[in-house]
Protein backbone atom coordinates (compact mmCIF):
# COMPACT_ATOMS: atom_id res chain seq x y z
CA UNK A 1 0.00 0.00 0.00
CA UNK A 2 1.31 3.17 -0.92
CA UNK A 3 0.73 6.22 1.46
CA UNK A 4 -0.08 9.31 0.13
CA UNK A 5 2.58 12.20 0.33
CA UNK A 6 2.49 14.55 3.54
CA UNK A 7 2.13 17.84 2.72
CA UNK A 8 4.77 20.10 3.87
CA UNK A 9 4.47 22.28 7.46
CA UNK A 10 5.59 25.26 8.16
CA UNK A 11 8.36 24.61 10.85
CA UNK A 12 7.06 26.69 13.59
CA UNK A 13 3.42 25.02 13.03
CA UNK A 14 5.55 21.54 13.09
CA UNK A 15 7.41 22.46 16.37
CA UNK A 16 4.15 23.73 18.06
CA UNK A 17 2.28 20.39 16.85
CA UNK A 18 5.58 18.45 18.60
CA UNK A 19 5.22 20.16 21.64
CA UNK A 20 1.86 19.66 22.39
CA UNK A 21 2.41 15.85 21.53
CA UNK A 22 5.45 15.47 23.95
CA UNK A 23 3.84 17.73 26.59
CA UNK A 24 3.04 15.55 30.18
CA UNK A 25 0.16 18.79 31.18
CA UNK A 26 -3.36 18.58 30.08
CA UNK A 27 -4.22 22.36 29.83
CA UNK A 28 -6.35 24.20 31.34
CA UNK A 29 -4.82 22.74 34.95
CA UNK A 30 -4.22 23.98 37.97
CA UNK A 31 0.02 23.71 38.19
CA UNK A 32 2.16 24.35 41.20
CA UNK A 33 5.37 26.27 40.89
CA UNK A 34 7.83 26.48 43.85
CA UNK A 35 10.16 29.11 44.39
CA UNK A 36 12.69 29.58 46.40
CA UNK A 37 14.03 33.55 47.19
CA UNK A 38 15.72 35.57 49.75
CA UNK A 39 13.35 36.21 52.77
CA UNK A 40 12.40 39.79 52.14
CA UNK A 41 9.26 41.95 53.08
CA UNK A 42 8.74 42.66 49.18
CA UNK A 43 9.18 38.91 47.98
CA UNK A 44 5.42 37.58 48.33
CA UNK A 45 3.87 40.37 46.64
CA UNK A 46 6.55 40.05 44.01
CA UNK A 47 5.66 37.07 43.27
CA UNK A 48 1.84 37.52 43.74
CA UNK A 49 1.93 40.12 41.06
CA UNK A 50 3.82 38.16 38.55
CA UNK A 51 1.52 35.16 38.80
CA UNK A 52 -1.04 37.85 38.30
CA UNK A 53 -0.21 38.64 35.07
CA UNK A 54 0.02 35.53 33.67
CA UNK A 55 -3.25 33.93 35.81
CA UNK A 56 -5.99 36.83 36.16
CA UNK A 57 -7.45 34.27 38.34
CA UNK A 58 -4.34 33.70 40.76
CA UNK A 59 -5.94 33.29 44.47
CA UNK A 60 -3.30 34.95 46.61
CA UNK A 61 -4.25 33.04 49.67
CA UNK A 62 -3.28 29.80 48.13
CA UNK A 63 0.33 30.63 48.55
CA UNK A 64 2.34 28.09 50.74
CA UNK A 65 5.53 29.63 52.39
CA UNK A 66 8.65 27.67 53.44
CA UNK A 67 11.38 29.20 55.41
CA UNK A 68 14.53 28.09 55.15
CA UNK A 69 16.30 26.71 58.18
CA UNK A 70 18.53 30.00 58.60
CA UNK A 71 15.81 31.92 57.85
CA UNK A 72 17.22 33.72 54.78
CA UNK A 73 15.27 32.06 52.35
CA UNK A 74 11.49 31.40 51.67
CA UNK A 75 10.20 28.56 49.93
CA UNK A 76 6.99 30.08 47.98
CA UNK A 77 4.36 27.67 46.46
CA UNK A 78 2.25 29.38 44.04
CA UNK A 79 -0.78 27.25 42.29
CA UNK A 80 -1.66 29.03 38.70
CA UNK A 81 -3.88 28.21 35.72
CA UNK A 82 -1.34 26.95 33.39
CA UNK A 83 -3.43 27.24 29.68
CA UNK A 84 -0.59 26.88 27.35
CA UNK A 85 3.39 25.49 27.12
CA UNK A 86 3.92 28.92 26.41
CA UNK A 87 2.09 30.98 29.34
CA UNK A 88 4.10 28.21 31.48
CA UNK A 89 7.57 28.86 29.90
CA UNK A 90 6.75 32.91 29.96
CA UNK A 91 5.69 32.64 33.13
CA UNK A 92 8.48 30.79 34.59
CA UNK A 93 11.31 33.57 32.46
CA UNK A 94 9.43 36.60 34.49
CA UNK A 95 9.64 34.52 38.02
CA UNK A 96 13.68 33.82 37.70
CA UNK A 97 14.68 37.19 36.51
CA UNK A 98 13.07 38.88 39.27
CA UNK A 99 16.06 40.25 41.66
CA UNK A 100 14.80 38.39 44.77
CA UNK A 101 14.50 35.20 43.33
CA UNK A 102 16.86 32.33 43.42
CA UNK A 103 15.51 29.06 42.14
CA UNK A 104 11.97 28.24 40.38
CA UNK A 105 11.11 24.67 40.13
Amino acid sequence: MVMPPVPPQPADAAIASDTRKNSLITYPSRFPIKVMGANEQGLVPALTEVAKRFDPQFDAAGIELRPSRTGKYLGVTLIVTARSREQLDALYLALTSHPLVKVVL
